[in-house]
């Protein structure tokens, strides 16, 4: 929200002496975050007068159209004469007042205006656009054409008002109420400690029989709805400068009179209105939800298909607007410029101010990817009381400034609704802040904030219409808390109960990560969302259960609404990223949490914060929610070795998103098992199925290897990218994290060398699996030091696998004999499972 400091000062009679970051300083000690302080004109310098256009000469010859033009200023050029001015816009004509920099000025950005001489003429300064003066849009994109009253030789940095300091302040969910001059005053006033004169404290006449029909068939969706009319506008009223200059300092564009009183009013009291054609409104305005399937055309020219859910205002016609959102076009006011092409321009208008409920309204903007003005303050929390106050001073200000009548009528439809009222202890914000303010201090912040207060020890509270985000008594406790400043408050340590460390689980998840890292990966933690687009870029099957998704009713965005079910899609993302950005040799890797849907869907339920939830809540609570089960990906690409004196280097293949695999087993004290495999994303011929045996069943954690290059186009990889992902909670379910001592035998090893030659579709982890199995307890420990494959010598589609074996016994010095018949029995063992033959 951009609060104008000279707005701000028309409700807070701030010292003359204070400058926006005074006030900065001030409202962020209140809790307010005030992200800049924007110093409109403070690189401006005159002289910058109003002048008349006398003549106009169209010069001929060039590429585009060039007016010499000479404009009266008065005495502001020294000499009295006609200034003479070379200008390329087109939207003015003789006779118009016009914003005129001469020679010696300053504009904006350092621009310094000197007489030159430009198209064969010389000009003697400029005339000026909006965007050259630094005031934002206007809505003509062109030079700036004052009303026919205005003064010749004015100073326009006055007229204008382009000195100015503007506060940016980024408003939290919450505080609905400072999205609004009234509620930024509120605070300013509050931390100055300074009398607000409050803009919403008019005089309004109440509801009477006369005023325009209208009915409400959902109170629970809007419980306030308050119609003015105003009639006999003149079709040729223009929005006054200050006007036009305050929208544009908040970040709004001027567009008609109409329009620009609600979005003034809008800014000022935080109230949404709506101003309707009365000429196009036909029969009762009503609200209700929409009828599935019903359309319209919003104000921004789109025809948007309604939801059951979606709140819409109709006539006797059907809908004419999204109800806090946006307007409809059927009933869109029509300025003078409309008139001009034909048309006819408004002259009688129907206030709406309403008041809306906000999970409705925020629903309705993401449903339809349509966030307006209206729609954030809703979202956030309006004060349902201002509604009259918005709608009388609409009325006021469209009589003053278009010459219209205000009618009689007055409708205003109200569902009946109580004050909030809190019961807290009058010590309750001492105990939360651990500071002692007292009840005077208490009652006192409370009643600043808007707050009635009456008790004793205990105080019964009613909150402020425009504050409905307090509802319990910590929300009490946190307003005395930020006005007192949180600065105050002591800093103290925590002090941790003495013997609880880590979990086990924790445990073993920093053990993890410090291997990886050790083994050469980055961390990389990305968000828990997803597209379920991408299953299909993945290439998994449309039966594969990591398609089963929980879906976000409210998501961060409408692209990725699912959490995710697998690692992999983040983790790739990432890959993508880094490598696009010149980083091609990665190692990435992440643990965390996925999502996976139960069965039975249940409801949560909301429990209690002013108790410990029983074990049976707990449970119910846990119930509702999806599987959580920790994973652990890794993915890399380019070299794994870097190239140098030392040595060529070495490229990442599936093998180290295996040994990636097997570390994790490692640190998590599991036997891991390692054979072919084929799924999803991985190519079928270098994928690893990873395994683990629970309660004697062979189980599926996960799998490694490198990716398809289907995959790898799909998501934009670089070419032979491998990446591994298990289940990391069942591989903690079967492992055993007791440290291990290794043994240490003071016998000797023996060392025996086989090469096997198998069929090439054979996996060498089957030939491993055999060869260990046939070598019995002798075997310490058996290694795979070469693939070789040669079709003269070994035959077509045969390859030649050579292990080393080492046997050892904890007793005594193995004979020769001893290993030869341990060897022999492996390779026997081998052949009868494998086919494997001994290579000559």
């Amino acid at each position: 929200m951009r609060i104008p400091l000279s707005w701000l000062r028309e409700y807070v009679d701030l010292p003359a002496t204070e400058t926006g970051r005074d006030v900065q300083a001030k409202l962020i000690s209140a809790g307010l975050e005030v992200e800049t302080v924007e110093h409109l004109g403070a690189d401006l310098k005159g002289p910058l007068v109003v002048g008349r256009v006398l003549t106009i000469e169209e010069l001929e010859g060039f590429k585009k159209p060039i007016r010499f033009c000479t404009v009266d200023v008065g005495q502001a050029n020294g000499t009295g004469e006609p200034q003479e001015i070379v200008c390329g816009a087109r939207n003015f004509a003789v006779g118009d007042k016009v914003v005129v920099v001469l020679p010696g000025a300053t504009l904006p950005g350092g621009f310094s205006i000197s007489a030159r001489k430009t198209y064969g003429k010389t000009s003697h300064g400029m005339i000026c656009s909006s965007d050259e003066l630094g005031m934002g849009d206007d809505g003509t994109h062109g030079i700036i054409v004052l009303p026919p009253e205005t003064e010749v030789g004015k100073d326009a940095v006055e007229l204008l008002e382009l000195v100015d300091e503007v506060l940016d302040i980024a408003v939290t969910a919450n505080r609905g109420d400072c999205l609004s001059i009234r509620g930024v005053a509120r605070e300013t006033a509050i931390a100055y400690g300074l009398p607000l004169r409050d803009p919403a404290l008019l005089d309004v006449p109440g509801p009477n029989a006369f005023g325009y029909p209208v009915k409400v068939s959902d109170p629970a969706g809007c419980d306030r709805f308050t119609a003015r009319t105003v009639t006999g506008l003149s079709p040729e009223a223009r929005s006054p400068i200050w006007l036009k200059r305050r929208l544009q300092k908040v970040g709004m564009r001027p567009i008609s009179l109409a329009v620009d009183v609600t979005n003034y009013v809008m800014m000022e009291l935080g109230q949404p209105l709506h101003a309707y054609d009365r000429g196009l409104v036909q029969g009762t305005i009503g609200v209700r939800r929409a009828w599935e399937g019903e359309k319209i055309v919003t104000l921004d020219g789109v025809e948007r298909k309604l939801h059951a859910e979606d709140l819409v205002i109709t006539d006797d016609r059907g809908p004419i607007g999204l109800a806090g959102v946006m307007g409809g076009a059927d009933t869109e006011i029509a300025d003078h410029d409309a008139a001009e092409n034909g048309g006819s321009s408004t002259t009688d208008v129907v206030i709406e101010a309403a008041h809306f409920d906000q999970v409705a309204i925020a629903r309705t903007a993401r449903r339809h990817k349509l966030s307006s003005e209206a729609s954030r303050r809703f979202e956030r929390g309006v004060d349902p009381q201002a509604a009259a106050a918005a709608a009388q001073r609409t009325v006021d200000l469209l009589v003053l400034l278009a010459g219209g009548t205000a009618e009689a009528g007055v409708t205003e439809v109200v569902a009946p609704s109580a004050p909030h009222t809190i019961t807290v202890a009058a010590d309750h914000p001492d105990k939360v802040a651990g500071v002692s303010y007292g009840r005077e201090t208490v009652v006192r912040r409370l009643q600043e904030v808007g707050c009635d207060v009456y008790g004793q020890d205990e105080l019964i509270v009613t909150v402020p219409s425009w504050r409905p985000d307090l509802t319990d008594p910590n929300d009490l406790a946190e307003e005395v808390i930020r006005l007192e400043g949180y600065e105050n408050l002591p800093s103290t340590l925590p002090r941790p109960p003495a013997g609880r460390g880590l979990t086990a689980r924790q445990r073993l998840h920093r053990r993890i990560g410090r291997a990886l890292a050790g083994a050469g990966y980055v961390e990389a933690l990305n968000y828990p969302f997803l597209s379920e687009q991408v299953f299909d870029q993945l290439g998994l099957e449309a039966d594969d259960p990591a398609r089963r998704v929980v879906r976000l009713v409210n998501p961060l965005s409408d692209e990725e609404p699912a959490l995710r079910t697998m690692l992999l899609p983040g983790l790739l993302g990432a890959l993508r990223r880094n490598d696009g950005r010149g980083a091609h040799d990665l190692a990435l890797f992440e643990t965390g949490l996925v999502f996976q849907p139960r069965d039975e869907q249940r409801t949560a339920v909301n429990l209690s914060v002013d108790r410990r939830p029983s074990e049976d809540d707990i449970a119910a609570l846990d119930a509702a929610l999806p599987d959580q089960p920790r994973h652990v990906a890794v993915v890399l690409a380019g070299a794994r070795e870097q190239a140098g004196w030392w040595g060529r280097g070495r490229a990442g293949d599936w093998a180290d998103a295996v040994e990636a695999a097997r570390t994790v087993a490692r640190e998590a004290g599991a036997e891991l098992g390692v054979r072919k495999g084929q799924y999803g994303p991985w190519h079928p011929g270098r994928c690893a199925e990873l395994t683990v045996t629970v309660d004697g069943a062979e189980r599926v954690i996960g799998h490694a290897g490198e990716l398809h290059p289907r995959v790898l186009k799909n998501l934009g990889l670089p070419a032979r990218a491998c990446a591994m992902e298990l289940d990391l909670d069942a591989l903690e379910q079967v492992g055993d994290d007791t440290p291990q001592a290794p043994g240490i035998s003071t016998f000797p090893v023996a060392t025996q060398d086989v090469a096997l030659v198998v069929d090439a579709f054979v996996p060498a982890s089957d030939v491993e699996a055999a060869l260990r199995e046939g070598a019995g307890e002798l075997l310490e420990s058996i290694r795979l030091f070469d693939v070789y494959e040669n079709a003269e010598q070994l035959g077509e589609g045969r390859k030649s696998l050579a292990y080393a074996l080492r046997f050892r016994a904890t007793d005594r010095t193995l004979t020769v004999d001893e290993a030869s018949a341990a060897r022999e029995a492996a390779v026997t063992l081998a052949g009868d499972r494998t086919g494997a033959t001994l290579r000559a």
